[in-house]
């Protein structure tokens, strides 16, 4: 995310990783570098982000569009579902667009983290032609 340039995390207070040492030391220190906020409850942080005029962007293989068409260029939020169980519906209903990572082999889904680089970087390509 750092690398990406994004300007901030919100994770939820309750069901997230931790945000601790070691999720320093796995960043190598990154995520002290981008503001982070934990928040009780995810659905007001989205509500603020509409009202901002944030598109909300999910991040989820059950999309329409692929990230490549979705446009990356304006103010935007990526949420990223859970390894498990993905997106809840009352946060997916909260998105204003979907974006599905084009994938070719059998796997159902990626690992987040995996999946989260590279729709930060289809939104840094965006942005940078």
């Amino acid at each position: 995310a750092e690398c990406a340039g994004v300007d901030g995390i919100v994770v939820p207070a309750k069901g997230s990783a931790a945000i601790n040492a070691d999720a320093v030391k796995a960043s190598a220190g990154a995520l002290l570098r981008i503001p982070t906020a934990r928040v009780p409850n995810l659905k007001v942080a989205m509500y603020y982000f509409r009202e901002s005029e944030f598109q909300i962007v999910a991040a989820s293989e059950k999309a329409e569009d692929e990230m490549y068409d979705v446009n990356f260029r304006k103010a935007t939020v990526i949420v990223m579902g859970s390894e498990g169980s993905g997106i809840s519906e009352p946060v997916l209903r909260l998105c204003t667009a979907g974006a599905r990572i084009p994938m070719a082999g059998e796997t159902g889904s990626l690992n987040v983290s995996v999946a989260a680089a590279l729709v930060m970087f289809e939104a840094v390509r965006q942005r940078m032609s």
